[in-house]
């Protein structure tokens, strides 16, 4: 039994789901484009990195495998002496967001269709914000509109600081999002706002109110900071967490994993800014978590940092940096542990718009004990069923355990 862990590196697409033209993604191939990106030298950048994509612990672990197989190409090495178990997962979730991709993984997919705001100006119904403004005590809010969250805090941040009214947006994802200064508008009266918004927006059916803080003091300096918190609406069924929980097992959320749950599930909460820090954090967790434990990690530089700012060369030194470090967690696995490094959906940096992309993504299951196999398609939910059954709970009622010994 051991443990159970689950790395997802936010956003790590591996080509376009079979639905990706419902969504307008037909062609999108997060780890493909990079790869092809950096292989013409458009993934250089000085000071950072330079050349062909290197990822060789990922590739040993049957990521290049795993990519040949979801976009039907041909296997890139033959013969390759893969270690562990590899496939690409197969969302079958309305939505490519967040909570749709992390919820279904852990074994609760989303049948029901989130609530959207349309691409408008203002885009949010008046009565919202009207409700928002008397119930938070604001004097008026800007942005309302659909934007990358950069680039809107570096136009309408020196107006907030100057009025003191929120900036207010959102995105192509079910989401409301508010930025605010934390010095000037403070971080507290910040999320005390967004929970007055979470309450607002329940009947829209909206999936998260994400809190956005920053610093700075002008345009040219403004930069969000760690202290970003996701008020999510609650999974509609149990996940893995919850029965593990029930079960008296510890689950280790790291990163923003508890937020994404609504808090239901998780038996201890670990908060890291930035990818490295949120690894540390995991071989932190690996020397402390029982036997019969689930740890689940979220790498969020990947999405955050560099897929919804189409940034190639960040996101391939991300990936570099995460691969570089993988066989610290190796070494750190106990016989029966088992890993499982996936994602939650697509956020191609080189694809039009700044979305998540509908897509496969990876799923490469390796730890003591771990046999060589071509996993071929699974589903989203086979891999919290997987986990189920290797840490001996009851199974849900969504997804099938595949092999891995």
């Amino acid at each position: 039994m051991a443990r159970a862990i689950l790395l997802v590196l936010d956003s790590f697409g591996i080509g376009a789901a079979q639905d990706a033209e419902r969504f307008g993604d037909a062609g999108a191939d997060t780890y493909g484009h990079i790869a092809r990106a950096c292989a013409e030298g458009r993934g250089d950048r000085e000071g950072l990195r330079a050349g062909p994509l290197v990822l060789p612990n990922l590739t040993r672990l049957g990521l290049a495998r795993a990519h040949a197989g979801s976009i039907g190409g041909i296997d890139p090495a033959p013969g390759a002496a893969i270690e562990g178990a590899s496939g690409h997962a197969i969302e079958t979730s309305k939505g490519k967001d967040t909570p749709s991709g992390h919820w279904e993984l852990m074994g609760v997919p989303v049948t029901f269709d989130w609530g959207y705001f349309p691409a408008t100006k203002p885009c949010f119904p008046k009565v919202l914000i009207d409700a928002l403004i008397a119930e938070a005590g604001l004097p008026g809010v800007l942005g309302e509109e659909h934007a990358s969250g950069t680039e809107i805090i570096a136009r309408l941040g020196e107006e907030h600081v100057r009025t003191g009214k929120p900036i207010v947006y959102t995105s192509a994802d079910s989401v409301f999002q508010i930025a605010a200064h934390e010095e000037s508008f403070g971080l507290e009266r910040l999320l005390e706002t967004c929970r007055i918004a979470r309450r607002l927006v329940d009947p829209l059916g909206i999936g998260r109110v994400i809190a956005r803080p920053f610093l700075g003091s002008s345009a040219a300096t403004f930069k969000r900071t760690p202290h970003r918190r996701d008020f999510a609406v609650p999974p509609p069924e149990p996940t893995l967490l919850d029965r593990a929980k029930a079960a008296g097992r510890e689950v280790v959320a790291i990163g923003k994993i508890s937020d994404i749950f609504a808090g239901l599930g998780p038996t201890r909460v670990v908060k890291a800014a930035g990818n490295m820090a949120l690894f540390d954090a995991t071989l932190e967790a690996l020397g402390a978590t029982a036997d019969g434990g689930l740890i689940l990690t979220n790498f969020v530089d990947f999405d955050m940092e560099w897929g919804h700012r189409r940034d190639v060369p960040g996101y391939a030194a991300g990936l570099e940096a995460f691969d570089r470090r993988l066989p610290e967690l190796e070494a750190r696995l106990r016989p029966g542990d088992l890993a499982i490094a996936t994602a939650d959906h697509g956020c191609d940096p080189t694809w039009r718009g700044t979305d998540h992309t509908r897509e496969h993504v990876p799923v490469l299951a390796f730890g003591p004990g771990v046999g060589r196999r071509d996993l071929g398609g699974v589903g989203f939910a086979d891999v919290g069923a997987t986990f189920a059954a290797h840490l001996g709970l009851e199974p849900g009622p969504h997804g099938r355990a595949f092999a891995v010994a």
